[in-house]
């Protein structure tokens, strides 16, 4: 599980010791925590982000993985595998501009579709 990973990063980067500390900085309960690092929750992308940016991980990458996780079918799980198999082969770097090339392209369709409703 990739949240795993994440907090253990989190946990390295901030010197803790107990799972409760990163519960703390996050703002959630000692029992979320649990359900998160037994993999019953999952964690939001915000506090992924959060994990991400104060452990010098990129936040893309943090977000792509933690889909691959949230899966549900065992259709979604493969494609997602192959997907975070091939942007691993390729790095994230290249990944980073891709995705904002990609967004940028999806924001002027979507303003591009509302003014012709208009």
């Amino acid at each position: 599980m990739y949240a795993n990973q994440l907090l253990d990063a989190y946990k390295q980067a901030k010197s803790y010791v107990q799972d409760k500390q990163i519960a703390h900085d996050l703002g959630i309960s000692k029992q979320k925590m649990s359900n998160i690092r037994s993999g019953a929750r999952q964690l939001t992308d915000n506090e992924a982000i959060f994990l991400a940016e104060n452990s010098n991980i990129d936040v893309h990458e943090a977000l792509i993985f933690l889909a691959a996780d949230k899966a549900k079918t065992h259709k979604a799980q493969q494609i997602w595998q192959d997907i975070t198999a091939k942007l691993s082969s390729q790095g994230f770097q290249r990944l980073s501009l891709g995705i904002t090339g990609f967004m940028a392209f999806g924001i002027g369709v979507r303003q591009y579709a509302l003014c012709i409703a208009w």
